[in-house]
């Protein structure tokens, strides 16, 4: 080769170099910069995301069309693209939160995976660098959480093993009291896990197996549509703050099902191959913001749009309850669910705000409620407590409520001052003494509106079910399903609900909570007005009585041989309605 034509590839080299540093100095900018953004309002953070996935598809391809020459010439390591893959990963698992679509989370997925089985981390325990060891345990964190939303349960497993020979490894080498926090973290995996597997539904061959309880098409029975029926659940907010529950991540378990449960599973069609452009990905996926497609045949083919709030104070929840409002289209309605410790007042007489005078809701850490405290306590309202009255200017727009917490029946009286649908479901104030020590394992009343087989078997100390017995088991939910689903419309129900069973999800909400009450009732064990569930328009008896529903609930009990928790139906009749 002449010194020209090696000059000219050197040129060709250099300017490789130079590009390829110049797009991993961009795309490390931009992803810093999606950190600085507001994390409610949906078009800021769109445009830019779009820019940052831009930049990180270019590298990505980049690299791999000039793998040798950067390999060779600039030194480019192994882990270096394993952490280009973690951040596409991390950036498709971002847009999943702030979509609710779960393709974004199968491309999380595919990343994470296949940093895993390239072995782009390996080196990384030899080079002396403390950071990127820390990069490496970020990584392990990240992929436990998608795999856990996936239910990808073995390679939770194996990941969490992996985890722990590493974090040994990390204390070992560079830093023992931050072993102590990553081992934390693993203790919180380890106890999410065990939390979360409330029933054993096991193979005939004794495999478990995994049972999914995101909506599919047949998981909401139709209805007759109607102009009352017109409403679509848009905006979703997640609240979760109860201190006594299992956690991971900034997810407790009552967030982690209630996130599932406000979402549809994608056809195995649409979930791409790893190799595949990001980008492209990005843009053949329904919730793109240029994708202007929202129904399919009549059906809704995008979940809503979700934000995750852990522990936030009043003034952050309030700051992204008035954004989602902010967003609803005309037709739009939004959901607030609430799992959370309540603040309990003495109930007076003559309470001057039946809005505030009544007690309220911890969000955020009791730790910031008792820094409030001060020699006027009992004159004025907690700072850090969530009130009904702070919610009544949100009720201008259709506003679905669920309320999972020991002080929910506050919420019963909330005025409706404006000409706006709202309906509020609110969970038994307290359990039956035998229920009271499985808090840990998330509430009762947010599993059954997740998986209403779950809590049935919960309830009727069932631990193990052959797939055979679930299936079976199954089918009788479906049918009082069904059956609700037509009763609804012929019962005294208030056209407030009617304004909402139109949309597929807010419609399993309701017909999951007429189960839950209906299955309350019967039970022997919840005898007391507190142990049982609340909503606002109240639910008719002749809806909630109705012996068709009744019969399903037993035979369903039949079914699984636990009748003998479940009082006769002829003898269950209508709680009693104290404090009211």
């Amino acid at each position: 080769m002449g010194r020209m034509e090696r000059s000219a590839l050197e040129e060709h080299e250099r300017k490789i170099i130079i590009e390829f540093c110049h797009l991993l100095e961009k795309s490390k900018q931009l992803f810093n910069g999606l950190r600085e953004l507001p994390q409610y309002g949906h078009k800021q953070w769109h445009s830019y995301f779009g820019r940052t996935f831009d930049v990180y598809t270019k590298l990505w391809k980049f690299q791999q069309q000039h793998r040798a020459i950067l390999d060779t010439k600039y030194g480019l390591k192994r882990w270096q693209i394993g952490e280009i893959a973690s951040k596409i990963g991390q950036l498709y698992y971002h847009f999943y939160l702030r979509t609710s679509e779960t393709a974004y989370l199968h491309e999380a997925y595919a990343f994470y995976h296949a940093i895993r089985g390239r072995c782009y981390y390996t080196q990384a325990s030899k080079e002396d660098k403390c950071e990127l060891m820390v990069k490496k345990l970020r990584y392990y964190a990240r992929f436990i959480v998608v795999c856990l939303l996936l239910k990808k349960i073995k390679i939770v497993r194996d990941l969490i093993k992996e985890l722990d020979k590493q974090i040994i490894e990390y204390g070992n080498t560079y830093d023992p009291d931050d072993q102590v926090e990553w081992t934390v973290v693993v203790d919180e995996v380890k106890a999410f896990l065990q939390a979360e597997s409330v029933i054993a539904v096991i193979h005939s061959d004794g495999v478990p197996a995994i049972v999914f309880n995101r909506l599919s098409p047949n998981a909401s029975p139709p209805i007759e549509r109607s102009p009352q029926t017109s409403l679509i659940l848009h905006e979703a907010l997640i609240i979760g703050s109860s201190s006594q529950q299992v956690k991971f991540s900034e997810l407790t378990m009552d967030m982690f099902r209630m996130l599932q449960t406000l979402e549809r599973e994608i056809p195995i069609e649409m979930q791409h191959a790893y190799e595949d452009s990001p980008r492209q990905r990005y843009l053949s996926t329904p919730n793109n913001p240029t994708n202007k497609g929202y129904l399919e045949n009549g059906h809704r083919c995008e979940n809503p749009h979700k934000y995750l709030l852990f522990k936030p104070s009043p003034s952050q929840l309030l700051v992204y309850l008035a954004s989602g409002c902010n967003e609803l289209p005309h037709t739009g309605a939004l959901l607030l669910y609430i799992s959370a410790d309540g603040q309990s007042l003495q109930p007076s007489r003559n309470p001057e705000d039946v809005g505030y005078d009544a007690g309220g809701l911890i969000t955020t850490s009791k730790t910031d409620i008792y820094k409030e405290c001060n020699k006027e306590k009992s004159k004025y309202r907690e700072l850090q407590c969530l009130y009904p009255g702070d919610l009544v200017p949100f009720t201008r727009r259709p506003l679905f409520m669920i309320i999972d917490s020991d002080n929910s029946f506050i919420f019963q009286n909330m005025p409706r001052h404006f000409s706006q649908p709202l309906v509020i479901l609110m969970s038994p104030m307290e359990l039956p003494s035998p229920f009271q020590d499985r808090r840990p394992q998330g509430s009762l009343f947010t599993l059954f509106l997740h998986a209403p087989l779950t809590a049935f078997c919960y309830i009727s100390d069932v631990h193990t079910l052959s797939v055979s017995l679930w299936d079976r088991a199954a089918m009788y939910i479906d049918a009082f399903m069904n059956e609700a689903a037509q009763l609804f419309p012929r019962s005294r129900v208030d056209m407030t609900y009617m304004s909402f069973i139109g949309d597929d999800f807010l419609r399993a909400l309701v017909l999951r909570f007429v189960f839950c009450e209906v299955t309350l009732r019967l039970h022997r064990a919840f005898r007391a007005r507190t142990h049982l569930t609340r909503s606002s328009p109240p639910l008719p008896d002749d809806l909630l009585d109705h012996p068709s529903l009744i019969q399903i609930v037993m035979d369903l009990a039949s079914h699984l041989q636990v009748r003998s928790h479940f009082q006769e139906a002829n003898a269950a009749g209508p709680p009693p309605q104290k404090d009211q």
